[in-house]
């Protein structure tokens, strides 16, 4: 069964992160954009969440931080 237009679940650590289920790419948690999964570089990890850039993360994080 081929991992091709499936996406992945992720666990989100610092640096890097490891596959729960397989598949070739992410929803970004602010636009819900595709990331593929070599083009991943931003995610929270207390949210366990991936973003399409830096300035997505920040935005999502400006936003946890005004509800939190």
């Amino acid at each position: 069964m081929s991992n091709r237009d499936r996406p992945a679940r992720l666990h989100y650590m610092p640096y890097s992160f490891r596959v729960l289920q397989a598949g070739d790419h992410v929803l970004c948690a602010v636009s819900g954009q595709r990331i593929p999964l070599e083009d991943l570089r931003y995610w929270s990890i207390a949210r366990q969440e991936p973003y399409a850039s830096a300035a997505l993360s920040v935005e999502a994080e400006l936003k946890a931080r005004a509800v939190g």
